[in-house]
């Protein structure tokens, strides 16, 4: 599969990085970094398109403004993406009215798309498309299984990973930890990452995107620790 990531700073980079370290070798990965300051509201595309993009078979977007969620649809069209994964791990990135143009834009141009809330929600369910599919078999929702000998963790395996790296990060740190006490260890251990997710309170959760994205880590290891206990 050939993806091309869209980044502007940090975050994608990160991202980026842990995808081409612990994806399947068999992928291609290609960056193109957009301006840092885009204006609120582009009138002309054009202006601050590429020339020209590499051929693509999912379109990555990791932009840290509004400005680069408004060129997806065009960075899809330039790119013959057949798939997007647009993740919000900040509304003020990519708010819901957004969202939902973005998404049409795309279905007129026959692209899939998904726009997962945070980035480690999302499932291959998600989506019918064989390209989101594939991306999601590795990366989004976090799977474990862990293996405990005398209440103590002993190995803990990734089936599927949060895409910033931070579900490797955890994996290595419960390693010997006590099995009762793993689950709520695994909360902070996600904050040490440290998260991606914005701290500011979202009106969805009724929470921050962060500590959503916590709960999601939480729950995995719960759900692998279910045989132990």
């Amino acid at each position: 599969m050939h993806i091309l990531a869209i980044v502007q700073g940090k975050y994608g980079q990160r991202i980026v990085q842990n995808l081409c370290l612990n994806g399947p070798k068999n992928w291609k990965i290609d960056t193109w970094t957009a301006p840092l300051r885009l204006p609120l509201i582009i009138d002309d595309p054009e202006e601050f398109l590429p020339q020209r993009l590499p051929q693509t078979d999912l379109l990555l977007s990791l932009g840290e403004n509004t400005g680069v969620a408004e060129l997806i649809p065009d960075l899809a069209k330039m790119s013959q993406a057949k798939a997007v994964i647009a993740p919000i791990d900040n509304q003020d990135h990519l708010p819901a009215g957004l969202k939902r143009q973005i998404k049409k834009d795309l279905e007129k141009i026959g692209v899939d798309s998904v726009f997962p809330l945070p980035f480690c929600s999302l499932i291959q369910r998600a989506s019918d498309n064989e390209y989101i599919r594939e991306f999601a078999q590795y990366f989004g929702r976090p799977k474990l299984v862990i293996t405990s000998n005398e209440g103590r963790i002993q190995k803990v395996s990734l089936k599927r990973e949060a895409p910033c790296g931070s579900t490797r990060f955890l994996a290595g740190k419960l390693v010997g930890m006590g099995i009762e006490e793993a689950e709520e260890r695994a909360g902070l251990l996600h904050h040490y990452h440290p998260c991606l997710a914005s701290r500011k309170m979202d009106r969805q959760f009724g929470d921050s995107i962060l500590h959503k994205s916590a709960d999601i880590t939480k729950l995995a290891v719960k759900l692998a620790l279910a045989p132990h206990l």
